[in-house]
């Protein structure tokens, strides 16, 4: 069965086989069973973070930026139809099979940008449900001051659903208490929140405060 796969890969690519042979055999073996599968999996809203492969996100993320990549060739056109097809449906896999896998802003930014560049909006809200579950409110902040706009505007909008405390916490951080102040300003105008407008509202009073001094 490895053979197999070994062959397949380098079938599409000479980076997409390199990378694919740098893969530990646990990493390997999570693709190889998502292959298998006569459908391809759903991504689950949460994962146990006791089950947390930090290596095998790396991992996989490096071999689905391989594919990607491949994809986008030029040289892709010279594929014949099966390998074509083979070789989106081992892109599809991997990174349905990463998501299972992402608990880092920079994962989770990969995968929303490769779903928005090819318009796959439903891929788009899948992720954007489990940003919540699978990222601590401190990576969504760092998805929230991301480069690309829609990656921003997806992480402020989960933050501005997240529970007002969590942002309270988060308004004695330096560095994401900017963001924090948005997503409470979003509570406010957006979902009209009481206890958000009343927040933003004792921070201006702290501010005046502060210039005065």
């Amino acid at each position: 069965m490895e053979k197999s796969y070994n062959m397949t890969m380098e079938e599409l690519g000479g980076r997409v086989a390199s990378v694919w042979a740098g893969l530990r055999p646990a990493t390997r073996s999570l693709v190889e069973r998502a292959l298998q599968q006569p459908s391809p999996p759903s991504a689950p809203a949460a994962r146990s973070s006791a089950a947390y492969d930090a290596r095998a996100e790396w991992e996989l993320s490096r071999l689905l930026a391989a594919l990607d990549d491949r994809v986008r060739e030029q040289s892709a056109l010279a594929l014949s139809i099966e390998q074509a097809r083979e070789l989106g449906r081992v892109a599809e896999t991997c990174a349905l099979v990463l998501h299972h896998e992402a608990h880092s802003a920079e994962i989770f930014a990969q995968l929303f940008e490769r779903a928005l560049r090819v318009h796959d909006y439903r891929r788009v809200d899948t992720l954007a449900d489990s940003l919540a579950p699978r990222l601590p409110p401190s990576e969504i902040c760092e998805l929230a001051r991301h480069p690309n706009p829609a990656v921003r505007a997806l992480a402020h909008e989960a933050l501005a659903q997240a529970p007002t405390a969590t942002l309270v916490d988060l308004l004695g951080d330096p560095v994401d208490a900017e963001v924090a102040r948005d997503a409470l300003a979003a509570q406010a105008d957006d979902y009209g929140s009481d206890e958000a407008r009343w927040l933003l509202n004792a921070l201006d009073r702290a501010d005046e405060l502060e210039d005065d001094e």
